[in-house]
């Protein structure tokens, strides 16, 4: 016990030996300098102490370009905002029904609930496989490469949707360009976690969420613009509106830096040295970037005492089957807390009598509203941390939700149930986007293990895209009169589902808020209760009994330090 009273755990004595013992063998090849395995302890321990005392604005004055970079992948993004928006209101075009729906009875044409519910989860099943293949090309081959050649692959791909002949064509467009979304919905999150340091880490994964948001309010904006076209250019733009995104991009990851703990991992710890120079500025004094790979080659090593592999089938074995069951409830939870809904608070106020172009109007102010959310949910994050936000946030659905049920009982007479009803769902929105909806990618980036981090991810979103496929296929007919009729009554069931997240929340999810990798490795390995998460102290740089062994390691400082170009190293300024 510390004393001021927070629990304390430390590595395993055996872990720490093992490690002693693995990078006595390590090369680190600048110069002829050496030290042991107790010098590289104190360097991580330092560097990990530097972190800590970062604020956020030492931390953007340190680490500028590394945020530069995090929100230039992560853009990337906006493109399946965009298109979610667009694909769905396009059924109510004629052009584009008479382009690929068929004559039905009373002389209109049609697309059939069958094909509509096709092209909906088209692009999810590509995202699925494209998330499958990522984990894989990614661990091999590195982020930069992997998003670079996504934005190549949607290039060519959004030629099949803008020049698509039949209905089939179009759903196998969809269904190619989710396989480069897919790389987008992991990469961009992991790269953000790994350039940045514990300061900045909310702020640039949950900037993921907002591009996902400036996406969809972009896509309303179009939609919103093209009404008053008939002719096929109508739904024709909105596809080709998609080429601005993925060029301009695609430059600039060509000259973007790779993730130094990817680097790190495949043992080439110059080029990550480099790729930390690149992401930082020479502002802050007391920053080293050999000091900061020190930790990072510290945190792998600790990481290898628990997992050996880097497959898939390696995320669910040990501490990481715990640290993946969480990334994939917390991301299963903004479709199970009813967030399927939001959508429909347009079609209550066109009920209410609503016209349809004042409609487009409140679902871009609805969206914008997401985007004020996302941005006001880094102030509460700092505050409050991940885990509380997440459970006020469900609570504050679970009610939103139950008024929606209980106002969805009214009488269809009344007039005002409608105005009621699409009102709570803004206010949902808004609840939803400062809460759930942002901290979510904030939580998948920090709970899964560095060595394990695309592949966590990877399988955490495709069970929330399988879930979302659910939602896709109850939630039009809960909502539909010419199907389950339930209406506003669905509110009820999500409602249930929502409290069911809630109860998980409360004993499963932990509070990662100012925890550096490898304190978080300790307290996974240590199997602290969710709830002590916070309140507990993690030292990953001593045993449990004894301080850390010694061993040999090859060590360099940097070249480009002063105090090495005069011929003195680091060690003989200490004396070492």
């Amino acid at each position: 016990m510390a004393a001021n009273g927070m629990n304390v755990v430390r590595a395993d004595d055996g872990a720490v030996a093992n490690m002693g013992r693995r990078m006595s063998e390590f090369q680190w090849d600048r110069r002829e300098s050496h030290v042991d395995y107790q010098g590289l302890v104190d360097e991580a321990k330092e560097a990990t102490n530097h972190e800590h005392n970062m604020g956020i604005l030492e931390a953007i004055r340190t680490y500028p370009k590394a945020v530069g970079w995090s929100v230039l992948a992560s853009t990337a993004l906006v493109m399946e905002g965009y298109d979610l928006v667009v694909i769905g209101s396009f059924y109510g075009y004629p052009t584009f029904l008479e382009k690929y729906g068929t004559l039905s009875k009373d002389g209109t044409y049609q697309i059939s609930a069958a094909w509509e519910s096709g092209l909906s989860n088209g692009a999810v099943v590509g995202e699925i496989l494209g998330l499958m293949i990522t984990g894989i090309i990614a661990d091999h081959f590195g982020y930069r490469f992997t998003i670079g050649l996504a934005l190549i692959l949607v290039i060519c791909f959004i030629f099949i949707t803008f020049f698509a002949v039949n209905i089939q064509m179009l759903l196998v467009g969809e269904i190619l360009c989710g396989l480069p979304w897919g790389v987008f919905q992991t990469i961009t999150t992991a790269y953000a976690a790994e350039v940045t340091p514990v300061a900045l880490r909310p702020y640039l994964t949950t900037y993921v969420n907002l591009c996902w948001v400036f996406g969809q309010l972009i896509g309303s904006g179009v939609l919103r613009g093209m009404l008053n076209y008939t002719s096929e250019w109508g739904y024709r733009i909105p596809f080709a509106l998609q080429w601005m995104w993925p060029i301009p991009l695609l430059v600039g990851i060509l000259f973007a830096p790779e993730s130094p703990w990817w680097l790190v991992r495949h043992g080439r710890l110059q080029e990550a040295e480099r790729a930390l120079r690149r992401l930082t500025s020479r502002g802050d004094s007391d920053f080293d970037p050999a000091k900061t790979v020190a930790m990072m080659v510290h945190t792998n090593e600790l990481e290898k005492e628990s997992t050996i592999g880097t497959s898939y089938l390696d995320c669910l074995k040990k501490t990481d089957l715990r640290r993946t069951e969480i990334a994939s409830m917390v991301w299963m939870i903004q479709t199970l807390c009813g967030s399927g809904l939001m959508g429909y608070s347009v079609q209550f106020y066109e009920q209410a009598g609503l016209n349809s172009a004042y409609a487009f109007d409140f679902a871009m102010g609805q969206y914008a509203l997401g985007a004020v959310g996302t941005m006001l949910s880094w102030f509460l994050m700092a505050r409050f941390g991940r885990r509380t936000l997440y459970l006020v946030g469900l609570i504050c659905l679970d009610i939103l939700l139950l008024i929606i049920g209980f106002v969805g009982i009214a009488p269809a007479s009344n007039t005002a149930a409608p105005w009621v009803i699409g009102s709570m769902l803004i206010i949902y929105t808004f609840t939803y986007d400062i809460t759930i909806g942002p901290v979510c990618y904030c939580l998948v980036a920090e709970i899964s293990s560095t060595r394990l981090r695309s592949k966590t991810i990877v399988l955490a979103r495709n069970l929330y895209n399988i879930i979302g496929i659910f939602n896709n296929i109850i939630t039009p007919r809960m909502i539909n009169p010419t199907a389950w009729d339930w209406r506003a009554k669905a509110g009820f069931f999500w409602a249930g589902m929502c409290t069911l997240s809630l109860i998980w929340t409360y004993f499963r999810l932990p509070e990662p808020k100012g925890k550096t990798y490898a304190e978080l490795d300790i307290l996974f390995e240590k199997r602290v209760s969710a709830r002590k998460f916070a309140t507990t102290v993690a030292d990953p740089f001593r045993g449990d009994t004894v301080e850390a062994r010694h061993g040999d390691i090859v060590r360099v400082k940097s070249q480009e330090s002063d105090d090495e170009k005069q011929g003195v190293t680091m060690h003989e300024k200490m004396g070492m």
